[in-house]
């Protein structure tokens, strides 16, 4: 079964997900898990794992964006240690980096549409 445009638009959402979940944790409304930075339980590596690689494994894309949503869960982490050591401002600062995973992946997702979508 080939992918839709909706489930492109249900893989920008879990990418949306995740940003307003490592926000709510930097900003303190919510304690950060090791859930969060897990690929296995990421929503979008789960998407990747179980829909996308058993029909487009072989698309440089699938290999881009596991690394890229890798990048990412590993930056956010990293922002969340800075955040517990207390250098919260700076955590907050570096949001930014993961934005632009965040556009990178939307660039990826972009490209694998227009490929498989008809």
């Amino acid at each position: 079964m080939a992918l839709s445009t909706l489930d492109f638009q249900q893989a920008r959402i879990k990418q949306v997900l995740f940003k307003s979940r490592l926000r709510s944790v930097l900003y303190g409304v919510r304690e950060a898990d090791a859930a969060l930075f897990s690929l296995a339980d990421n929503p979008l590596g789960q998407w990747l794992a179980t829909v996308v690689k058993p029909l487009y494994a072989a698309r440089p894309e699938v290999r881009a964006m596991e690394q890229n949503l890798q990048a990412t869960l590993q930056a956010g982490q990293a922002l969340v240690h800075q955040y517990q050591r207390g250098q919260i401002e700076e955590a907050r600062t570096g949001l930014s980096a993961v934005n632009t995973y965040a556009d990178q992946m939307e660039a990826l997702l972009q490209a694998l549409e227009k490929a498989v979508v008809r």
